[in-house]
């Protein structure tokens, strides 16, 4: 039986990699506004803009695969599922790494690689954002932290993937999705009904 010494730790620790109420990044993405414009590198060197995404939807979701609300999307195959859905109604899907070197998720293009293959990445692109410049103009700040952006380019949603701000895959049933909801609101011509929400997660371990 662990001691109460332990399990307070294992508390506390668990605490300190929730995020849902920090002070925000400066930013500057608000909904219903132009999307801040970035140009990031993929897995393979290669550079994607934002602009060259004009005519699409685009969805932007930052990740650290050490994180454990991170995990419980990518373990259960939700993270994937969503992908594919996205994928399949032509949405562009950028997955965004933030963790600066020696930070916890931080990952070299060749590791990125492997991890997007052992767990069945469908995401357009996994970049790089190893300064923090793209995160911060969002005001990304925690893992998983999500933004739904239209064809015009506009910001349509920014916050969590769904209502249920834990770590346990078992409450993935049943929640609402936001960025689902969103981008089937938005494609069917409806206003999103839910354009922000509070993100929930691990901390964006920035340089600074």
């Amino acid at each position: 039986m662990r001691t109460p010494i332990v399990i307070a730790s294992a508390a506390a620790l668990f605490a300190a990699a929730l995020v849902v109420a920090q002070k925000p990044q400066a930013s500057q993405a608000q909904v219903g506004q132009p999307a801040p414009a970035f140009t990031l590198k993929d897995t393979e060197g290669k550079s994607h803009s934002l602009s060259s995404f004009k005519g699409k939807y685009v969805v932007l979701e930052w990740t650290n695969h050490q994180c454990p609300f991170v995990v419980k999307h990518y373990g259960s195959g939700n993270m994937q599922k969503l992908q594919k859905w996205a994928k399949e109604k032509g949405v562009v899907w950028l997955t965004i790494l933030s963790s600066a070197p020696g930070k916890q998720g931080y990952l070299e293009p060749a590791e990125a690689k492997k991890l997007m293959k052992e767990q069945g990445f469908a995401c357009a692109a996994y970049l790089f954002d190893t300064d923090g410049r793209v995160g911060k103009a969002y005001g990304a700040r925690t893992t998983p932290n999500m933004y739904v952006i239209d064809p015009k380019g506009t910001l349509l949603y920014m916050g969590a993937i769904d209502d249920k701000p834990t770590a346990n895959p078992d409450d993935i049933r049943g929640a609402r999705n936001h960025v689902m909801e969103a981008l089937k609101e938005a494609m069917a011509g409806k206003p999103v009904s839910v354009p922000s929400t509070q993100p929930y997660g691990c901390s964006v371990k920035y340089a600074d």
